[in-house]
C-alpha cells in the first residue's frame, strides 16, 4: 500500500489581519522587519534596493509562514493530547486564491506587516497583487471547499483537506475579439512560498494489470491486484490558518510523478523524446484540472486523476490512523471522511480494497467500517453532471475495483429485493446502468457507501429525495440530510471589504469578528440616515476601485454612480447568463427608443469561464462581448448603459467586484442550482438579490424577508411541470413583443454584422429546445428589473434594504455550516465561539 513514509521533521513543530486590529507594538514591527530583510537576503539573494515586488512578496510570505509553523506545531501537539476525531475532506478543487492577505488577517498581523514594510518603502496592498491566485479550482465547488477548511481551522476541528496540486489549473482565460481562449495557468512557475514539499511521504498508485485469487493457509481466498503501471503520489502541505491562529490544519495536495523519470535504455538508443513518455504520462495526472473528456484519452485521464488523489489520500489517512490508534477497526470512531461531490466516489471501492485486500478484514466488517466512515455531499441535480464511467474503461484501468463494485452492487440489490421492489426499481437502484454501454453510476456508489448524503440547500435536498436519488432514498430514507452552504466572513467581509467590516464592528461590537451571528445587530440601523450615508460612501469608494480595474482591463469608462449589476459565476446555460444578456439588449433598445426618459444608469458586469469544450457557453461569452462592443460605443444612449465582461475571473477579482456590487444576479432555472455561494458573498457586502427561488436563494428569501429581495420567474415545481408537458418556446416568444424584438436583433446580426449568422445556435436553442426556460421567464425578469430601477431612485429605501441584507446574511457563515456537519454527520464536538 505505502511506498515510504516517515514522520514530519520535528523541527517543523518546535515551540517557539485585521483592519484596526490589536495594538501594534514597536518591537513587533522591528522583529517582522528584520525577519523580512533576512528572508529577502538569504532566500531571494537580494538587497532592498534591487528587490522586485515579487521578491518582497516572497520575503513577507516566508516571514508570515514562520509564525504559522509554531502554531501548526501546537495544533499537532494539541491533537495528540486530546485524541479527538479527525475530519478528512476530499475535494478535486480548493479555490483558495491568494493567501498572504488571508493569513495576515487571521493572525491579526496585517497592521504589523503594513508598518514593517512601510518602513522599508514597500506598500503592502500593492504587494498583495504580486501573489498569483492558486490555480486549484474553478467555481463554487472549490471556493466552498476553501471556506470549509478555513472554518474547520477556526472552529478547532482537527482536519486535513486532500486534493491535487495542479501545475496549470483549469486555464487562464483570455478574451480575444470577444472569443474565449484558454492558456495554461503558471502559478507555480517561480515557486510557492506557502507549501511544504514532503519527499518522505510518497504512495504508489496502481493502474491496469490483472487480479489473481490466492488461497491462504487457512483456506480463505484473497484477491491480489497486480497493476501493470505505477505512479507515485508526492505530498505537498499548505497550512490553513484559522481565525486568530487558534488552529492550523494542513491542506495536503498530491503531485504525480513517474517511478523512473527517464528510461535510460531508450534514451541511449537515440529516442530522447520517447524516453520521457512514461514521465509525461504520469505527470499528466496533476497537470490540469478537468481535462476535456470528449475523447477516450480524456475520459481515461479524468478517471486516473480521481483515483490517484483518492487512493493517495486514503492510504495516507489509514496509515496515520494505524500509527496513532493501532486498530483500523476504530476508524469510524476516530475519523470522518467527507466526499465533496461525486469526483471522489471511487473512495468507496478503494477503502474496501485497502480494508479487505491489504489489511485482511472480512467483507462484512470492512463494509460496516466504510459506510460508517464515509459521507457524501451532492452538488448537482443535473443527471448529466452525475459522473458515470464505462465498465470497459474501469475493467482496463481498475480491474480490482470493478470486482468490488459488482460485489457491493450484488449485496445492495439483494437487500433491495428483500423489500419487494419491482424489477424496474431494481434497475434504477443498480450501481451499474445496463442500458447500451454499461456504465458505473458513481453517484449511486457514493450514496450506497456513505452513512449520510447531504444536499447543500433545503430545496436542493428535497429535490434530491424526489429526483436523482428518489429510489435510493426510498430504500435508505434516513440517509439524506440538508446542510445549506456557507461562506467565511473573514475572507468575504473582513478581508475583502475592510471599511464595511469596521462599520460592522463599530455598530455590532468587535465580537462580530468571532461570532458572525452578531452581525444581525446591524438590522437595527437599517433606517438610520447616517449609517445609510456611510454605507453609500463605502460602496462608492469600492466602485471607484472596480471602475479603475474595468478601465485598466477593458479600456471602458464606467460611471461609479451608476447601478452596478453583477453576474459572476461559471458560464453555463442553466445559470442563464443568456437571460441577463437578452434583458440587456431589451434595455438598450428601450433606451434608444426613448432617449428622453428617466433611465437609471447601469453597468452590467459579467465574469466567469466556460469549459473549454462547452461550445454553447463559449458562444454566450462571445455574445456578451459583441453586445458590449455595440452598447459601449453607441453615443445615442449617453453612457447610460455599459457592459463589461471581465476576463479570467478568479478569487482575487471577486474580492474587487463583490464589495462594489449593487445588484446580485442569481437567475438560474429554478430547481437546477444546488445552492450557490456567490449569492451569499454579494448579499453579505450589501448587494440586493434579483433571482429565482432556486438553491440557497430560498433561504436568503427566508432570512432577509420577501420585501428585501427581488424574486421572479417560475418556481421549481412549475419548471418541472413545464418541462414535463413540453415548453412551447416559440409561442412564448411570439407572446412577448419585446423578446421577439431582441431575438430578431441578435438573429439579424445587429451585434455581429460581420457574421450575421454567428448566433444561430443560440437562437435555434431558444426557438426549439429551450431546456432552461429562458423564454418562459424573460418578461417576468424584465419587469422585475424595472422594479429594481424604481427602488434605486429612492436612495433611502435602497440603502435600508442593503443594510437588511448585510445583517441577515449572518446565518450564511460557513462556521454555522461546519458546526452542523460536525454535529449531525461527522459526530464530533466543536467548542463554542470564543468571544
Amino acid at each position: 500500500m505505502e511506498k515510504r513514509i516517515s514522520s514530519v521533521s520535528a523541527s517543523m513543530f518546535a515551540d517557539s489581519a485585521m483592519p484596526e486590529g490589536p495594538l501594534v507594538h514597536g518591537e513587533d514591527i522591528e522583529a517582522v522587519r528584520e525577519t523580512i530583510l533576512a528572508k529577502l537576503a538569504l532566500v531571494q539573494g537580494k538587497v532592498p534596493t534591487s528587490a522586485s515586488d515579487r521578491d518582497w512578496f516572497i520575503a513577507a510570505s516566508l516571514a508570515a509562514r514562520d509564525r504559522i509553523v509554531h502554531r501548526w506545531g501546537e495544533s499537532k501537539r494539541q491533537m495528540r493530547r486530546e485524541n479527538r476525531k479527525r475530519v478528512y475532506y476530499l475535494s478535486l478543487e480548493f479555490l483558495i486564491g491568494r493567501l498572504l492577505g488571508e493569513v495576515l488577517n487571521n493572525l491579526e498581523l496585517t497592521a504589523t506587516f503594513q508598518a514593517a514594510l512601510g518602513d522599508l518603502g514597500v506598500d503592502l496592498d500593492h504587494m498583495f497583487s504580486s501573489e498569483p491566485d492558486a490555480a486549484l479550482g474553478n467555481g463554487g465547488l472549490g471556493r466552498l471547499a476553501a471556506c470549509f477548511v478555513e472554518s474547520m481551522a477556526t472552529l478547532s476541528i482537527p482536519a486535513v483537506g486532500y486534493g491535487i496540486r495542479y501545475d496549470h489549473g483549469l486555464f487562464r482565460q483570455v478574451i480575444k475579439d470577444g472569443v474565449q481562449q484558454e492558456y495554461p495557468e503558471t502559478w507555480l512557475s517561480f515557486g510557492n512560498p506557502w507549501e511544504f514539499e514532503r519527499p518522505e511521504i510518497i504512495y504508489d498508485i496502481g493502474f491496469g494489470g490483472h487480479v489473481d485469487t490466492v488461497t491462504l493457509s487457512g483456506g480463505a481466498k484473497r484477491s491480489v491486484w497486480h497493476p501493470n503501471e505505477t505512479v507515485e503520489a508526492v505530498a505537498f502541505d499548505t497550512p490553513i490558518v484559522g481565525w486568530k491562529g487558534r488552529r492550523v490544519n494542513p491542506l495536503r495536495l498530491w503531485s504525480a510523478r513517474a517511478v523512473d523519470p527517464l528510461r535510460l535504455d531508450i534514451f541511449n538508443s537515440g529516442d530522447h523524446v520517447g524516453a520521457l513518455m512514461t514521465q509525461a504520462r504520469a505527470e499528466a495526472i496533476s497537470k490540469v484540472l478537468y481535462p476535456s473528456d470528449e475523447t477516450p484519452a480524456g475520459q481515461e485521464l479524468r478517471l486516473r486523476q480521481e483515483y490517484f488523489f483518492v487512493s493517495a489520500s486514503l492510504q495516507d489517512l489509514v496509515n496515520r490512523h494505524r500509527r496513532v490508534f493501532g486498530d483500523v477497526r476504530s476508524l469510524p470512531d476516530r475519523a470522518a471522511i467527507q466526499l465533496n461531490d461525486t469526483h471522489p466516489a471511487i473512495a468507496v471501492a478503494e477503502l474496501m480494497r485497502i480494508l479487505v485486500d491489504v489489511l485482511g478484514l472480512e467483507w462484512d466488517e470492512a463494509w460496516d467500517i466504510t459506510v460508517r466512515t464515509l459521507s457524501y455531499t451532492n452538488h448537482t441535480l443535473l443527471p448529466e453532471a452525475l459522473e458515470t464511467w464505462s465498465v470497459s474503461l474501469f475493467e482496463r484501468m481498475l480491474p480490482r475495483h470493478v470486482q468490488i463494485i459488482y460485489q457491493i452492487n450484488a449485496r445492495h440489490l439483494e437487500e433491495a429485493a428483500r423489500r419487494t421492489v419491482s424489477e424496474a426499481e431494481l434497475k434504477a437502484l443498480s450501481l451499474i446502468d445496463e442500458r447500451d454501454d454499461r456504465r458505473v453510476r458513481m453517484g449511486h456508489l457514493a450514496f450506497v457507501g456513505s452513512h449520510r448524503i447531504n444536499g447543500v440547500s433545503a430545496l436542493h435536498t428535497e429535490l434530491m429525495r424526489h429526483t436523482v436519488f428518489k429510489d435510493l432514498h426510498n430504500l435508505y430514507p434516513e440517509r439524506i440530510v440538508s446542510k445549506t452552504n456557507g461562506i467565511t466572513f473573514r475572507r468575504w467581509l473582513h478581508r475583502a471589504n475592510p471599511r464595511l467590516s469596521r462599520l460592522a464592528m463599530e455598530l455590532c461590537g468587535e465580537d462580530v469578528l468571532d461570532d458572525p451571528t452578531r452581525l444581525k445587530r446591524l438590522e437595527a440601523y437599517a433606517d438610520d440616515p447616517e449609517v445609510q450615508d456611510r454605507l453609500a460612501q463605502i460602496r462608492h469608494d469600492n466602485k471607484g476601485a472596480l471602475t479603475r480595474a474595468i478601465g485598466h482591463s477593458l479600456n471602458i469608462n464606467v460611471n461609479p454612480a451608476a447601478l452596478f449589476d453583477v453576474q459572476i459565476k461559471r458560464i453555463h446555460e442553466y445559470k442563464r447568463q443568456l437571460l441577463n444578456l437578452l434583458e440587456t439588449v431589451a434595455l438598450y433598445e428601450a433606451m434608444r427608443a426613448g432617449p428622453n426618459q428617466d433611465w437609471v444608469p447601469r453597468v452590467k458586469i459579467f465574469g466567469g469561464k466556460a469549459a473549454a469544450t462547452y461550445h454553447q457557453a463559449k458562444l454566450i461569452i462571445r455574445l456578451a462581448n459583441d453586445i458590449a462592443k455595440v452598447v459601449n460605443n453607441d453615443e445615442s444612449i449617453r453612457g447610460l448603459l455599459k457592459v463589461a465582461f471581465m476576463p479570467n475571473y478568479n478569487v482575487s477579482m471577486a474580492e474587487t467586484i463583490i464589495p462594489a456590487s449593487d445588484l446580485s444576479e442569481q437567475i438560474s432555472t429554478a430547481g437546477m442550482e444546488a445552492s450557490g455561494t456567490g449569492n451569499m458573498k454579494l448579499g453579505l457586502n450589501g448587494a440586493i438579490t434579483i433571482g429565482t427561488l432556486d438553491g440557497a436563494n430560498v433561504e436568503i428569501h427566508e432570512q432577509v424577508g420577501a420585501d428585501n429581495i427581488f424574486i421572479f420567474g417560475l418556481r421549481a415545481e412549475e419548471v418541472h411541470e413545464r418541462l414535463k408537458s413540453g415548453h412551447d418556446s416559440a409561442a412564448a416568444i411570439e407572446a412577448s413583443p419585446m423578446l421577439s424584438q431582441v431575438i430578431a436583433a441578435i438573429s439579424s446580426g445587429a451585434f455581429s454584422p460581420e457574421e450575421p449568422g454567428r448566433y444561430a445556435p443560440i437562437v435555434d436553442a431558444l426557438l426549439h429546445n429551450d431546456r432552461f426556460l429562458v423564454t418562459a421567464d424573460f418578461d417576468s425578469y424584465y419587469e422585475t428589473q424595472r422594479r429594481v430601477d424604481e427602488l434605486w431612485r429612492d436612495k433611502r429605501a435602497w440603502w435600508a434594504m442593503s443594510i437588511r441584507n448585510i445583517a441577515n446574511m449572518a446565518w450564511f457563515s460557513s462556521d454555522r455550516t461546519i458546526r452542523e456537519y460536525a454535529a449531525e454527520i461527522w459526530r464530533t464536538d466543536v467548542p463554542p465561539p470564543v468571544v
